[in-house]
């Protein structure tokens, strides 16, 4: 009779856990940077420029005008004229005499609306009557934490003239 052999395996035991706990630390650090990255690009956003470009990207041959509308009223900029809510439609607003100096001189001149998140209802009520004027007008939505930034030099000259 024949005997049968044994063969001893021997068996390799391998630890991962070294492996595993540098892999979680590193992935804790991409983790890490990418918070601080986006908190970075956040905070960097929170300041917004209104240029007046068309849609194909480049400048408007009319001067704007801007306007921000909010849920209590708008702001006209760069002067920082306020008109509550309730005396939007009034014509002896600051909102009223910018819509005749503008339908007055349609060809050279136009409104641009920041709308903050809660400013919906007011902009549809500055549209209309803007719509009414017959005056071309652009919209921009805005976060309600941006802080406003106006490039055109031209425009807060003229408005120091025309509003104040």
């Amino acid at each position: 009779m024949m005997r049968k052999r044994s063969i001893s395996r021997q068996v390799n035991n391998v630890e991962l856990f070294p492996f595993l706990s540098v892999l979680v630390c590193t992935i804790g650090t991409l983790i890490l940077l990418i918070i601080v990255s986006a908190s970075q690009i956040l905070n960097s956003q929170s300041e917004v420029a209104l240029i007046a470009k068309s849609e194909d990207g480049k400048n408007q041959k009319k001067n704007p005008h801007y306007i921000e509308c909010r849920e209590d009223g708008i702001i006209i900029h760069p002067s920082q004229e306020f008109v509550a809510s309730e005396d939007i439609t009034n014509s002896g607003s600051a909102l009223g005499q910018l819509i005749l100096q503008v339908s007055s001189r349609k060809e050279q001149e136009y409104i641009i609306v920041a709308v903050r998140p809660d400013g919906f209802p007011v902009f549809r009520q500055v549209r209309t009557l803007l719509e009414k004027a017959d005056i071309d007008i652009g919209f921009e939505p805005i976060d309600q934490g941006w802080k406003l930034k106006f490039k055109n030099s031209k425009l807060k000259t003229q408005n120091s003239k025309l509003i104040s």
